[in-house]
């Protein structure tokens, strides 16, 4: 049988950003700068890239300040037309085009695996990507794609991982992989340091399907009361279900939830950015010395 195109894509950004707080409390914060990019904007792009033409944006309450910003405003834009800014005004302009956006109210219990069943009625019985609106991958070619590709030659639903220092294992879902493989043998969620079966921690980019979401109905509510998607991916696993880790090529996972971790980000794109990088990296110097 033909495997089926994957076109669509569920972003959750129903978060409060707690951990960014007082910068979170009237923004999202999906849509904090990374340089002069908001980090919902920057993922979108890498989604856009690899062939995602509808993006479900499950949202909440005070996200209004992100759907505004991938929709026209023609008052700014007429602004800089006026002004001549022609360049400027293209920039903005491709913003609100660059897919389909559906925007969905997140309803149900907390926890990162709600998002995939307030938005499921849209992605019946056929694959799609599943990420998190504050999780960045910078990579020479966008990471979403080279996971589409795989699904492609494969067929095999994935997540991405990537390796974390064993002192962060307790933030993240850990992955244990069959021996010599990158299929997926079990994922503990945020296990204690030293119970962790690997240093490698599973983020928020998934290629995903209707046998997970079935799994999802029915999984009962985890570590902390939450509903977590990687007790789905483990129930679909012990039943048969291959799943593949995913590491990133030519590039790199950037989480950008907490302070050091969000200028971490904003610093490597900087970088990356040849107007700045020379004149950054003489300012990073002098605060060394």
């Amino acid at each position: 049988m033909k495997k089926k195109l994957i076109k669509k894509a569920i972003v959750a950004v129903a978060g409060s950003g707690t951990r960014l707080l007082p910068a979170t409390k009237a923004m999202p914060k999906e849509m904090l700068p990374i340089v002069d990019k908001p980090i919902i904007q920057l993922v979108i792009e890498e989604l856009v890239a690899a062939g995602i033409e509808d993006i479900i944006l499950v949202t909440k309450w005070d996200k209004k300040p992100l759907e505004d910003h991938f929709d026209h405003n023609w008052a700014l834009m007429d602004e800089l037309k006026k002004a001549g800014k022609e360049t400027l005004r293209e920039r903005v302009k491709k913003i609100s085009e660059l897919a389909n956006f559906i925007y969905v109210r997140q309803k149900g219990p907390y926890g990162n695996g709600t998002p995939v069943l307030s938005a499921a009625t849209l992605v019946d019985n056929e694959p799609f990507i599943f990420a998190w609106g504050d999780d960045l991958v910078k990579s020479k070619v966008s990471f979403t794609k080279q996971m589409i590709d795989d699904y492609g030659k494969y067929g095999n639903l994935m997540i991405g991982v990537q390796k974390v220092a064993a002192s962060e294992v307790s933030r993240y879902g850990i992955i244990k992989l069959k021996k010599g493989t990158m299929q997926i043998e079990d994922i503990v969620e945020k296990p204690p340091l030293g119970q962790a079966p690997s240093c490698l921690a599973d983020f928020g980019r998934m290629i995903l399907n209707q046998d997970i979401v079935n799994i999802l109905k029915k999984t009962a509510l985890g570590k902390n009361n939450e509903l977590w998607i990687v007790d789905a991916i483990r129930a679909y696993v012990k039943q048969g279900g291959v799943f593949m880790a995913k590491p990133v090529k030519g590039g790199q996972w950037l989480t950008t939830g907490d302070p050091l971790n969000y200028l971490k980000a904003n610093l490597i794109y900087a970088m990356d950015r040849p107007e700045l990088k020379k004149d950054l990296g003489k300012f990073m110097k002098k605060l060394w010395l």
